[in-house]
């Protein structure tokens, strides 16, 4: 478990009513720890750090020297300090119903105090992670301008203030929220989903053996969402259940996690790495991983098109640099295709690939774990289309599988996925392969594969499940606390 400690100048009024906050002053933050035999720690700095030096900077550089997880980081209150913390918001965090935008918003562990501004007041948490930040808006050439400060709960005004102690007393007890613990687990894990996903890359049925596995392990596994960043700190280690992306809320909290040194499945070097198609295939070119002939595209020229026809011949398959499951993946199979699919996905990147097409009834998928194979499925293409998903057709959405032991996996499927998996880390991967005429090709490499209950686990059941969990726990008792 971890004590959560909410450190104010000199003036813990408001926290003391029944289910409050472990609220104290700097002075007793300064002389009374760390503790010894101390549960692990971590710290809220609601002190003033609006000067270098201040008992809010202290309390900071210490909570870090006492490897205390602190929210903000010395970091974060040094950056917020530099007058030019002014962020230029995107379209998507501001509402568009047209009412006016406040001059000031007050955000407190990324709650917003006027709730149509949530979004802003997640995306902006999310760059400078503070507990109480003040937004200042303004409009500039059609941009929503927002200069960020930070401010100490003293200098909120009443109204607010009790809006901030409020949201401190939530954020408290949120990531305990499930049901009251009787039993002590040493380890806690965040498992990242999103409900809203039309597509998640774990079923009900696994998350709830996820959970399960881990409890025998002695660890606590505690679902959260993309709305939950601030709870990150409360955890020991952060599952990502969730389709990953790089400008996305999943590599936000995988980056945030590893910072705070949480053992991170995916982290963010493999989300970096699997995300992004030109950087695998260099990777897989430079490791002599097997893979369809493919070329890096960065126009769509005639001449340059004449080449590539030369090369690859016709159907090519034309993939934007960053997808899942299939998406911006395109067969085209003359010349006027070509052109205008080119076109348009270099409209959304300055690159795009185009690649060798091999005909296959399935496409293997080798998971790997930390260099270690732990299930393999043929995946069937969806009846009537050249992929196993076909985002166009709601009946026909996937092809079936077949499950099988790795043993019984051809001997060079195996050793080329595990080269590919060792292209790119020791994560939790998923190494996709076309076999043609008894030689295998990769695909790509998924950071984020699926692992769904009935489908992955058909042939090792729980234990499949239990392995995943199990390296968790290695890992945890190897970082040690």
């Amino acid at each position: 478990m971890r004590t959560i400690l909410f450190v104010v100048d000199d003036d813990t009024a408001g926290f003391a009513e029944p289910g409050g906050l472990a609220a104290i002053t700097f002075s007793d933050y300064l002389q009374h720890y760390p503790k010894l035999n101390e549960p692990r720690v971590r710290v809220i700095n609601l002190c003033d750090t609006s000067r270098y030096l201040s008992q809010g900077y202290y309390c900071s550089l210490l909570a870090e020297a006492r490897h205390h997880q602190v929210l903000p980081t010395v970091k974060v209150i040094n950056a917020l300090r530099d007058d030019n913390a002014t962020l230029v918001a995107p379209a998507a965090a501001i509402p568009r119903s047209g009412e006016p935008l406040p001059e000031e918003l007050i955000v407190c562990m990324g709650e917003a105090h006027e709730p149509r501004l949530q979004k802003l007041a997640g995306w902006v948490y999310q760059q400078y992670a503070a507990p109480i930040l003040r937004l200042a808006l303004s409009q500039q050439g059609g941009e929503t301008r927002v200069a960020i400060s930070r401010l100490a709960l003293a200098a909120l005004s009443d109204p607010h203030r009790e809006f901030a102690v409020r949201q401190l007393q939530r954020f408290s007890s949120r990531a305990w929220r499930t049901r009251a613990e009787q039993k002590k687990y040493r380890w806690e894990l965040a498992i990242l989903t999103n409900p809203a996903e039309p597509v998640p890359p774990s079923n009900r049925g696994a998350i709830a053996r996820f959970i399960s596995a881990a409890e025998k392990l002695g660890i606590r596994a505690v679902e959260i969402g993309p709305g939950d960043f601030t709870l990150l700190g409360q955890f020991d280690a952060l599952f990502i259940r969730e389709t990953t992306a790089i400008d996305h809320h999943t590599y936000r909290f995988a980056c945030e996690a590893e910072k705070m040194g949480l053992v991170v499945i995916d982290d963010p070097s493999s989300i970096l790495r699997c995300c992004n198609k030109v950087y695998l295939h260099d990777a897989f070119s430079y490791k002599k991983v097997p893979s369809p002939r493919t070329v890096i595209m960065a126009d769509a020229s005639s001449a340059a098109l004449d080449e590539l026809e030369q090369q690859l011949g016709y159907p090519i398959i034309l993939k934007i640099p960053e997808g899942a499951f299939s998406k911006g993946v395109y067969k085209v199979a003359d010349r006027a295709a070509l052109q205008s699919q080119a076109a348009a996905l270099l409209s959304e990147s300055a690159l795009y690939i185009a690649q060798q097409y091999l005909y296959t009834d399935f496409d293997w998928r080798i998971g790997v774990l930390n260099g270690r194979a732990l299930f393999a499925c043929r995946y069937f293409m969806a009846k009537g289309h050249w992929q196993i998903y076909n985002h166009g057709s709601k009946r026909n959405f996937s092809g079936g599988f077949d499950a099988m032991p790795t043993f019984e996996v051809p001997t060079h499927v195996l050793r080329t996925a595990l080269k590919a998996a060792a292209a790119v880390g020791n994560g939790l991967y998923g190494i996709d392969i076309k076999e043609v005429d008894g030689r295998a090709y990769v695909l790509e490499v998924n950071d984020n594969p699926s692992l769904e209950f009935g489908v992955e686990d058909f042939i090792i059941g729980e234990e499949l499940y239990m392995q995943i969990m199990a390296e968790f726990l290695r890992r945890l008792e190897a970082r040690g606390l």
